[in-house]
């Protein structure tokens, strides 16, 4: 067992982590219980599971991990979920230049924009998130762990598996339209065979994958700073509470004032 703190610029929002993360779980990966975020982590030399709790400007992180070697590629994939790296002042200086922000972020300085532990991961959950709510979206995740994913040696608590490799994800295993089925096949093949570059042109070339998956997929996977999913309605359910434009070509209108961090801006958004 290896514990540690993980300290972040401050002011650091860890409980708006939580709070995101926990809308998302996928059962047997991931639980969330006494203001602790627990997840298994699909490593080199084997499973691990790593314990997040943010304690203050800093998170305690605690690894169960197969392989020792393992260590520092586990905590940078938990300084990116909890986007410890991330420089507030930055950010915040520029979305609070609009007035339809300015409360926003005077509210949330430290607000942070969750990234992953695994890239391959996260794309194809949201793949999985496409045009469902995020209850149904948990719902088609945790069949596919049960079904295709690798079974911890002994379960932990509520963790079982880990999420399975693209190799591993079988689109049949699942109930979802046949469309889909056929665009996270070709995910999956693109990112097993090493021929997808995860940025936004290459996705886009994917069938059944438009400017939503492709821009969200950049905003949690690639941590892109300037990454916003216009479309997404919770968004602009978000931007109609703030008095800005709900539709998607109005706010992307809107939104180029926010560059290079709209990143942060829908994060805003999304609290709203």
């Amino acid at each position: 067992m290896i514990a540690l703190d993980v300290a972040g610029r401050p002011p650091f929002d860890g409980d708006g982590v939580l709070r995101w993360l926990g809308a998302r779980l996928v059962p047997g990966v991931e639980e969330l219980s006494g203001g602790v975020y627990r997840r298994t982590l699909r490593l080199a030399g084997g499973p691990g599971v790593a314990a997040l709790e943010p304690r203050g400007d800093h998170v305690r992180v605690t690894l169960a991990l197969t392989d020792p070697a393992d260590r520092d590629h586990a905590i940078t994939a938990c300084r990116a979920l909890f986007d410890l790296d991330a420089d507030p002042a930055a950010h915040n200086a520029v979305l609070a230049a609009d007035p339809a922000l300015a409360p926003a972020v005077a509210a949330n300085p430290g607000l942070r924009a969750p990234g992953t532990v695994d890239r391959p991961e996260t794309a194809v959950r949201a793949v999985l998130g496409q045009q469902v709510s995020l209850a149904a979206a948990r719902t088609l995740a945790g069949r596919l762990v049960a079904a295709c994913g690798a079974p911890l040696p002994e379960p932990d608590g509520a963790l079982t598996h880990t999420f399975p490799a693209p190799e591993q994800v079988d689109a049949h295993a699942i109930g979802m339209p046949h469309a889909r089925q056929r665009t996270l096949r070709e995910l999956c093949a693109r990112l097993a065979d090493g021929t997808l570059a995860l940025d936004r042109d290459a996705l886009l070339a994917i069938p059944g994958i438009g400017p939503w998956t492709a821009d969200y997929i950049a905003l949690r996977a690639l941590g892109d700073p300037d990454a916003f999913p216009a479309g997404d309605l919770g968004i602009r359910r978000g931007a109609g509470a703030l008095g800005l434009p709900d539709d998607a070509r109005g706010l992307e209108a809107h939104a180029e004032r926010w560059r290079p961090w709209r990143r942060y801006a829908a994060h805003h958004l999304w609290a709203a």
